[in-house]
């Protein structure tokens, strides 16, 4: 066991002891042993056999609960070491190997009793209730190795040994995969606001590492994340309310993000318990450290390519990892969130954000950028973000389409600009496009994307030129281009019975309306757009750039409505709406209008659209804007609102 593991943990136990010389258990499902521990030292230690399938807490999952237990009943003493039991009772009679049964239990049973509600206590997850046993067995040749179906084995005489070491009611602790976190060992991660995408991916991953993970959320009870609340709980993860009851004696870290505020009651807690907490990036720089990840950076388009290069990677057999910042359809249709893979390989393909400036802790292989922008930063400070993450990686390919990464030192540029700007070394021979697909020739080869828009010409050259670097050949790419099946949120198109287009689409800052509203040119020659824009300072912050660009991308026949800013919770300044930049438009040529509310939008949208219009939906960060797209298909007559981003519209 590792002794500033041990070290760690111990204080956590004091409590749950009736005094420092009592015996405890600490079960090491990483070495598979378990020590018999009095006070802060290790006094014996005996091989064990945890589940097969991992930890876990959950009522037929068939995993090891981890955290602190008591033993509820000793059951078997005196009885011979091959002695068999069922359902806690003594059989009188004894194994010999020509009894073929497997997983039988022998000798003597130690009922675990769970102590800490929400992880191994209660409904669903409770270890009493789910017969978790320490018990002897007849796979004696197989203990040292996970093996059992939720039980902690031992070899018969070690059980017995133990057994007669300990009482009921002597403490066990069970510790689950270690991660090291800025130098601290943890096996037990608390998520607060763990429904966001970002922490939800990240939690996942953890995981499936087989650290326990609990988590909590202000949205806990939404209708709008229910999907993305029962696939964590169907991983495992134990769900809490934002009330700190999550944060529990075992708890070894919180994680949170950027917009989690110190008067939240899960920081409030940890603090009180001198639990610490660290940022969601600090655990994404651990994960990229220990494997060879691909960094994907830029102020737009970086969802898009982060599942581009993982299913192009997955596509041609080499088994990637994911954590993205956006579901992945593919992964979708598989059962999953979508935002997070366990691949099999040492490759790992990350989403970075610049939104906070936390990406100058990530030190990957290679990292890709995409393009530079104003959005949460002015473009001087993300350019000296991009300067760090670049000089810290291995490997690294810039836009040579983007003036603004111009002076940005990278291994190579990629372009997708015919004839391009100078310097591009990795770049297409030739681009088409059609109204579905983006056709790319390079080398010989035609690569076709079923996605729309200039911009996503771009993002499928930074894709191609990053797979080519990790060993993908041209013909592989080919066939994995055109079997692409997209991110949610991305330009996801539907179209009502009497010809309406609507698209649902994640863009939330200029640069990203201007190319959605680009791609939506494709669709329709009238364009009624819909933005909720996402944050009082950010919109504060961009409300020039707004102005500026709704002005330039607009024409007569288009509208732009405007929906109240997104409040996602917390401290701010509500010193700015909607109804501000539509004011700061001025007179212009297209309709322009703040409305009060959805209901409001609805009914303007069913008076003005037409057939051959396409209504286009963008926002970021409220979990109900699917929702709402499906409402205004419904509103407009139905729609196929999944989105399907292969559709082909004649």
């Amino acid at each position: 066991m590792n002794p500033a593991r041990f070290a760690q943990v111990y204080p956590r136990l004091k409590p749950f002891l009736a005094d420092e010389a009592e015996l405890f258990l600490f079960v090491d499902t990483a070495s598979q042993k378990l020590f018999l521990c009095r006070r802060a030292a290790i006094i014996g230690s005996f091989d064990i056999s945890t589940s097969s399938r991992g930890i876990g807490n959950r009522s037929g999952s068939f995993k090891t609960p981890a955290g602190i237990h008591r033993i509820r009943e000793k059951i078997g003493a005196g009885a011979p070491p091959t002695r068999i039991f069922r359902s806690r009772e003594d059989t009188g009679v004894d194994w010999s190997e020509d009894l073929t049964e497997e997983n039988l239990i022998l000798c003597r049973i130690m009922r675990l009793e769970g102590l800490e509600a929400g992880l191994n206590k209660g409904p669903g997850i409770d270890s009493f209730d789910r017969y978790i046993y320490l018990h002897g067995t007849n796979k004696e040749a197989l203990v040292g190795t996970p093996q059992s179906q939720g039980c902690i084995l031992l070899r018969n005489l070690d059980c017995i040994e133990l057994f007669d070491a300990v009482q009921e009611g002597t403490i066990v602790f069970i510790d689950a995969t270690n991660l090291p976190i800025n130098g601290r060992l943890c096996s037990r991660v608390h998520f607060t606001g763990i429904l966001g995408t970002g922490m939800s991916a990240v939690a996942q991953y953890l995981a499936w590492l087989g650290v326990v993970v609990t988590g909590s959320d202000r949205l806990l009870a939404s209708k709008d994340v229910e999907d993305v609340r029962a696939k964590l709980l169907e991983l495992g993860c134990n769900l809490f309310p934002q009330n700190g009851s999550g944060i529990g004696a075992s708890t070894d870290a919180v994680c949170v993000s950027t917009a989690i505020e110190e008067s939240n009651p899960d920081i409030v807690a940890a603090r009180e318990r001198n639990i610490p907490i660290f940022h969601r990036s600090d655990i994404l720089a651990e994960i990229i450290a220990s494997k060879k990840t691909i960094a994907v950076a830029g102020t737009s388009g970086k969802s898009t390519v982060t599942a581009m290069i993982f299913e192009f990677l997955t596509a041609c057999g080499k088994a990637p990892s994911l954590i993205s910042g956006a579901p992945l359809r593919r992964l979708e249709r598989e059962g999953l969130i979508g935002n997070a893979f366990s691949g099999t390989s040492y490759l790992l393909v990350v989403e970075t954000d610049e939104s906070d400036g936390t990406l100058v802790k990530y030190r990957p292989a290679a990292t890709v950028f995409l393009n530079i922008s104003r959005d949460h930063k002015n473009i001087d400070e993300v350019e000296a973000l991009f300067a760090t993450l670049a000089a810290q990686s291995e490997w690294t390919a810039a836009n040579a389409d983007d003036a603004g990464l111009d002076r940005l030192p990278v291994t190579l540029r990629f372009g997708a600009r015919s004839p391009g700007r100078p310097g591009a070394t990795w770049k297409p021979d030739a681009i088409e496009f059609d109204q579905a697909a983006i056709v790319v020739r390079h080398r010989g080869v035609a690569m076709r994307l079923p996605l729309r828009g200039s911009h996503n010409a771009e993002n499928l050259c930074a894709a191609l030129c990053v797979c080519e670097h990790f060993g993908c050949t041209p013909q592989e790419l080919s066939k994995a281009t055109e079997s692409f099946q997209g991110v949610a949120r991305r330009f996801s198109v539907a179209r009502t019975p009497a010809g309406i287009y609507v698209v649902d689409d994640f863009a939330h800052n200029p640069a990203k309306i201007a190319a959605a509203v680009a791609a939506a040119r494709g669709l329709s020659r009238r364009i009624i757009a819909v933005y909720q824009p996402h944050g009082f300072a950010p919109t504060r912050f961009l409300k020039d750039d707004y102005i500026a660009a709704f002005r330039s991308i607009f024409g007569p026949s288009d509208a732009l409505l405007l929906l109240p800013i997104y409040y996602a919770g917390g401290t701010v300044q509500k010193t700015i709406a909607s109804e501000d930049l539509i004011a700061g438009l001025g007179n212009v040529p297209f309709v322009a209008k703040a409305v009060a509310n959805r209901e409001t939008l609805l009914e303007a949208i069913a008076d003005r659209a037409a057939p051959g219009d396409c209504i286009l939906l963008m926002g970021a960060r409220d979990p109900s804007l699917p929702a709402l797209a499906e409402s205004i298909a419904r509103r407009l007559g139905g729609a196929d609102t999944e989105g399907r981003i292969t559709d082909t519209f004649a």
